[in-house]
């Protein structure tokens, strides 16, 4: 068993991964992630592919300011949706905020009352 599959459909190479050191002539130390950590780290060269530079590998990132105390000020970027829950005898707004160095699939549901008190600069739009 391979990489989680069995037989034929086991993938033989899985991704690129950093190489840590060189162990003796024909074998190499790997970081792998820790959801292959029952698989050993040492592998011998005619197990390894040669990795060729693709440039939409490479990750574009931003720096965020960090504060003193190592915290930083998350800055939301756009209001995705909007819902209004029914709660016995009050209604809650409740909106879906983008938040930048965020991706799209960390957005949250915050209170319309604390966005419009925050961000002001969203609804002015």
């Amino acid at each position: 068993m391979r990489f989680g599959k069995k037989g034929k459909l086991s993938p033989r190479y899985i991704r690129p991964f950093e190489i840590l050191e060189r162990v003796g002539a024909v074998a190499y130390h790997l970081e792998l992630p820790s959801d292959l950590s029952n698989i050993h780290l040492v592998f011998h060269v005619s197990m390894l592919k040669k990795y060729n530079l693709d440039p939409s590998h490479v990750i574009q990132y931003e720096t965020i300011q960090l504060q003193d105390d190592l915290t930083y000020e998350k800055q939301s970027v756009a209001i995705l949706d909007k819902q209004v829950k029914k709660l016995c005898s009050k209604e809650v707004a409740s909106m879906k905020v983008l938040w930048q160095n965020h991706t799209s699939e960390d957005v949250t549901w915050e209170a319309e009352e604390e966005m419009r008190t925050k961000y002001l600069h969203l609804f002015n739009k």
